[in-house]
């Protein structure tokens, strides 16, 4: 009786260790930890093991001990899969939560930002500065990729190009991306922007989506002020009506770009030359987009105001950005003329 006895003391002992030594297991691989490497990455090289990789995050103070660690890979989980890659640990953190983002796997990833109304002039160059791959690709090759428009051929069966269907906006991408990674990123994202009711509004302005976009791209580049984009819009639409040239400048330079000339001022000769997309000259649309539109400029092409403007001129006045619109031709003609006299008055 009493060896029974002993026996059932010492499993009694055995338990509540076995439980203390479960809780003081759980309690520690859950307890987060606060750091001050948050910011900076931490590199774990192919081919370390997980107590390896635990040492690493102890010796850069990012969890406590690695020994915690090792013993939950010892006795719970003997095959964690910990990846290696560039990581970024926020803090605090348990040694647990380190573990699942090793898991996951991550590389070292940077922004990249389009700015709205950018041209894929523009856009190619930024591209070979950031992702320039191995070896180095230059702005003309990653042009040349931008002619490749199956990735569009539903929006715009007629492009030969992908103008006007790079998204603008913020992304983050691995280091090493490709460059058309890259591209084809910013079309899918395009691609979800634009919503499947935005065709039959097309459809119904008897409008194609490649007008759509093409007037949206005008629209980003005369005006930054989403609350004024429908009214800009509606000063396209009636010139359009009326057969009046455009007039708008952002073609000119669009031109520029197109001929490999353009040094950041609007000459005479870009003025006067004779193209298609010279919307000093001709009286309908250029023969497509001129820069990345965004979701406000394509809503605002799909939805103009009704008005009977025909010309605007920037508001010197408030000098935001926004502008003065004019029904007929006096009135643009006394704007223009405050507007030229604030710009001497500039210089």
């Amino acid at each position: 009786m009493n060896i029974l006895k002993k026996l059932l003391v010492l499993f009694i002992i055995a338990i509540v260790a076995i439980g203390a030594a479960a809780f003081w297991l759980y309690s520690s691989l859950n307890a987060p930890i606060a750091h001050d490497k948050s910011e900076e990455y931490v590199v774990i090289e192919r081919g370390s093991s997980p107590n390896q990789i635990m040492k690493t995050l102890e010796n850069e103070s990012i969890i406590q001990s690695s020994l915690v660690a090792k013993l939950y890979f010892r006795f719970i989980n003997r095959n964690p899969q910990l990846q290696a890659g560039d990581y970024l640990f926020p803090s605090p953190i348990s040694s647990m939560e380190a573990i699942e983002i090793l898991k996951k796997g991550k590389k070292r990833t940077k922004n990249f930002t389009i700015p709205e109304g950018w041209t894929r002039f523009d856009i190619a160059e930024r591209i070979a500065e950031q992702f320039p791959g191995e070896p180095p690709l230059s702005k003309v090759t990653i042009l040349k990729m931008m002619e490749d428009t199956r990735l569009i051929r539903e929006l715009d069966p007629n492009a030969t190009n992908l103008e006007g269907y790079l998204y603008p906006s913020t992304y983050q991408f691995e280091e090493g991306t490709s460059a058309e990674a890259v591209i084809e990123k910013m079309v899918q994202q395009f691609k979800s922007i634009w919503q499947p009711e935005w065709n039959a509004l097309a459809k119904k302005m008897g409008r194609t989506k490649q007008e759509i976009v093409t007037i949206a791209s005008l629209i980003e580049n005369e005006s930054k002020i989403d609350s004024e984009r429908p009214i800009v819009a509606s000063v396209i639409y009636n010139r359009l009506e009326g057969r009046i040239p455009l007039g708008i400048d952002a073609t000119n330079v669009y031109i520029a770009k197109l001929q490999g000339r353009w040094d950041g001022i609007i000459h005479k000769s870009d003025v006067e030359v004779d193209h298609p997309y010279n919307t000093r000259k001709i009286s309908g649309l250029p023969p497509g987009p001129i820069s990345s539109p965004s979701k406000s400029a394509i809503e605002a092409a799909l939805n103009p105001a009704q008005t009977d403007y025909l010309y605007y001129v920037l508001n010197v006045e408030k000098n935001d950005g926004s502008h003065h619109f004019y029904a007929t031709s006096a009135g643009f003609l006394k704007g223009k003329r405050d507007y030229q006299k604030w710009l001497k008055q500039q210089r």
